[in-house]
């Protein structure tokens, strides 16, 4: 049973990864660049909700929902000042500029809340299932942490498809000056693409936290890259592609700090992007654009 229950753990962390992993798919996706101050997000995310339960004693379900919108509108905020004025500038430019955004945000957190480990609350008050006479147990981080994931996944797939805002999406995606002749505010369409990722980070936080309960201002660093190999790996700008990479990493990871070495289990994870980059550089799911000069 032990291998179920790696398994197991290994889809848990997978989703919190394939949550985290849609901000970065729909930002590239939709705006072409790479948000690097998205793990940042996440930090700030499960700061909140430690302070509104931990510091105000607000009901989880009222903390996790300012936790959201906090994150919403700090992702706008940073989308309007940091990204908007970088519109059409060159790609290092942008990269350069969010590097910046995620150590402002970290130094932020560092001054306000020191560098101290928090211990945090588990939002999940779900007891856990024991299956097979007790030699199976599946704790409600996990099944409730799938579950959001599935729900999300599922929830954004039909936002994309039959809503206006998000075939407003799919046709910047596609070409933002066809977008923008046709009526569609691209601008707008980006920010709101900016609101939705940073959202899902806060509720990736919390679900994060939940699981591993210790709180840092570099919370949100380390599961972010890794959510970003995962969107690579699963086709960078596809949303069922960050839900695969999403769960593959979260299952590798596990598995190999199991079987092969815990110290070595971010080597091997950075290794597959490396392996990814080389036989497959648009990841399982993602399609080659051919561009026209």
């Amino acid at each position: 049973m032990s291998f179920v229950s790696y398994l197991l753990n290994g889809i848990s962390l997978g989703s919190v990864y394939a949550i985290i992993a849609l901000g970065y798919t729909m930002v590239y996706g939709i705006a072409k660049m790479l948000n690097f101050a998205h793990g940042d997000i996440i930090m700030v995310g499960a700061y909140v909700a430690f302070v509104t339960i931990t510091g105000m004693g607000l009901p989880i379900p009222v903390s996790i929902l300012l936790s959201v919108i906090a994150c919403t509108v700090l992702g706008v905020a940073i989308e309007r000042i940091a990204y908007k004025p970088l519109r059409h500038a060159s790609k290092l430019a942008v990269l350069i500029t969010a590097i910046g955004a995620s150590y402002f945000l970290q130094n932020m957190a560092l001054l306000i809340f020191g560098a101290n480990t928090k211990s945090f609350t588990s939002v999940v008050t779900m007891d856990p299932v024991v299956l097979a006479d007790g030699q199976l147990s599946i704790s409600g981080e996990t099944i409730v942490t799938v579950l959001a994931c599935i729900l999300i996944m599922a929830g954004l797939m039909a936002f994309m498809r039959f809503s206006r805002a998000g075939r407003a999406m799919l046709a910047v995606s596609e070409d933002d000056g066809a977008a923008q002749l046709m009526g569609i505010n691209v601008n707008g369409t980006i920010a709101l693409t900016f609101a939705i990722g940073s959202g899902l980070a806060a509720i990736a936080g919390v679900l994060l936290c939940s699981a591993y309960p210790a709180l840092t201002p570099y919370t949100g660093s380390m599961p972010g890259i890794k959510a970003f190999v995962a969107a690579v790996f699963g086709g960078i700008g596809s949303i069922p592609g960050a839900f695969i990479g999403g769960i593959l990493l979260g299952v590798i990871e596990i598995l190999g700090k199991a079987y092969i070495s815990s110290q070595l289990s971010d080597a091997i994870v950075f290794a597959i992007l490396i392996v990814v980059l080389v036989v497959k550089p648009t990841g399982i799911l993602g399609k080659q654009v051919q561009e026209k000069v």
